[in-house]
């Protein structure tokens, strides 16, 4: 029993013409002459009408929106290149800027190197120069001494030798003889 049921449920999934055929005939399937005229006039003047006014219209909606897609794919495009430009140039300018800086500070470093140079020459200069002006001052004072010296043995030669010779030289005998012993004495030191 539950295989005839079965079957003939199979059946009528399958062929839905077994179906109606059995409920009430053909007929059931097919429209009414008097029904079916009119409405395929009726489908066949819409197909028309919309095939003559309605797909031309819908294709240039279609084709309007492909173009303002086509066209706004295009703007994106253009703007991401644009933005890569830039990101580029920002790079490039932020290298640059980069190289500027450490040429700002190998200068500064080399300014600051230059200026301690020339501050220790002329540092080195100056004590040069206030060792020559101490040089030059002791030699100044040496000769002096040494001319005061001279002076002062030419007054104690003359009065030495008054006491041996027991006679009294006039003062330019004296100086006569005092002065050229003393360059004798000084050609020997010199």
């Amino acid at each position: 029993m539950l295989t005839v049921l079965g079957l003939s449920s199979a059946l009528v999934c399958a062929l839905p013409s077994f179906a109606f055929a059995a409920e009430g005939g053909i007929e059931k399937i097919l429209p009414d002459m008097n029904e079916f005229v009119p409405m395929l006039v009726a489908f066949i003047l819409i197909l028309i009408v919309l095939a003559k006014f309605g797909w031309p219209m819908f294709e240039g909606i279609m084709v309007r929106r492909e173009a303002a897609i086509k066209e706004s794919l295009e703007k994106s495009e253009a703007a991401r290149i644009e933005s890569e430009k830039l990101l580029e140039e920002y790079k490039k300018q932020l290298a640059e800027a980069k190289a500027q800086a450490a040429q700002i500070v190998a200068d500064a470093k080399k300014t600051g190197e230059s200026v301690k140079a020339d501050i220790e020459s002329k540092a080195q200069v100056e004590a040069a120069n206030m060792i020559e002006k101490a040089k030059a001052a002791i030699e100044a004072e040496k000769k002096q001494a040494v001319s005061d010296l001279q002076g002062s043995v030419a007054d104690l030669t003359v009065s030495v030798t008054a006491r041996i010779v027991g006679e009294d030289l006039s003062d330019d005998e004296h100086r006569a003889i005092i002065e050229r012993y003393i360059n004798e004495a000084g050609s020997f030191n010199a």
